[in-house]
């Protein structure tokens, strides 16, 4: 017999590859809910769209943002002289008018 082949898991053997920077695709997501722009527009810089929409599927369904965001948080709560300010703009804020 030959010599045998390795196993390989995970997200390198679903796409031949490696993943895109972590970074990158955080600058992805953001861009894109910053302009509000299409997935498809995305500028080429941030690589394919199809990387970043599926790594924020993933991240949302496994918690991965949940824990970004309360880690944040809690780094603002220690800190104490940041301060934070919520802001909603009612341009993107959508609801029937019964509502």
């Amino acid at each position: 017999m030959g010599a045998e082949r390795a196993v390989v898991t995970g997200p390198a053997a679903q796409a031949g590859g490696r993943w895109r920077d972590h970074r990158e695709v955080i600058g992805a997501v953001a861009f894109k809910f910053q302009s509000g722009t299409q997935w498809v527009h995305l500028p080429e810089k941030y690589g394919n769209w199809r990387g970043a929409y599926n790594r924020l599927g993933m991240w949302t369904v496994d918690g991965t943002w949940e824990r970004v965001f309360a880690a944040l948080v809690a780094q603002f709560d220690a800190d104490e002289d940041l301060n934070r300010a919520v802001s909603v703009d009612s341009t993107i804020v959508r609801s029937y008018q019964r509502a």
